[in-house]
């Protein structure tokens, strides 16, 4: 890390879900949780993705925007070209994305273009999210493919504490950098 930069803050959920948990939404989020908290150690916002296809986890990823310097790099992009060159394939007919936050706009349009068959995601985004926050890509009237939806419910509580708790603990270190 460039001495310049300050140093991430630390993440107080080092709590990790177990991989134990049955094999079901909850379990699969977890896994995008826990990507979330890698995202966390290395100061990004913790956002996480695991796309699933028959019961196999086939990709993962976090957010890396501000190491890569690349807006681009949300978890569900990153997962989606994993997911697409693990396929051998841009189609991922089939697949069900489970990410922590609904998905931005760029993000959405990705899923609704590369046929992903589901997404999960666990905390609602009023102000950015386009899959029924601030609006609803699978709502426009001519779209060729619409995914299914499964939004809030699913680890919502322990991924918005997550969030908040990020953005929370950078308030106060960008407050401190300030006197």
């Amino acid at each position: 890390m460039n001495n310049s930069q300050p140093k991430p803050p630390d993440c107080p959920f080092e709590k990790r879900f177990p991989s134990q948990l049955l094999r079901d939404d909850a379990f699969y989020m977890s896994l995008a949780y826990n990507q979330a908290i890698d995202a966390w150690r290395q100061d990004e916002v913790p956002i996480g993705a695991v796309i699933v296809l028959g019961g196999e986890v086939i990709a993962s990823a976090h957010n890396t925007v501000e190491c890569t310097h690349d807006p681009t790099a949300h978890a569900e992009m990153l997962a989606i070209t994993q997911a697409a060159a693990k396929l051998g394939n841009w189609r991922l007919e089939g697949v069900t994305v489970f990410v922590t936050k609904e998905p931005c706009p760029m993000c959405s349009g990705a899923m609704l273009m590369s046929r992903v068959k589901r997404v999960c995601f666990a905390v609602p985004d009023p102000k950015m999210g386009c899959l029924g926050g601030a609006t609803n890509l699978n709502d426009l009237p001519r779209v060729n493919h619409h995914v299914e939806l499964t939004s809030g419910g699913v680890l919502e509580t322990e991924c918005r504490e997550l969030l908040q708790a990020f953005f929370r603990a950078k308030r106060t270190a960008d407050s401190s950098a300030e006197s």
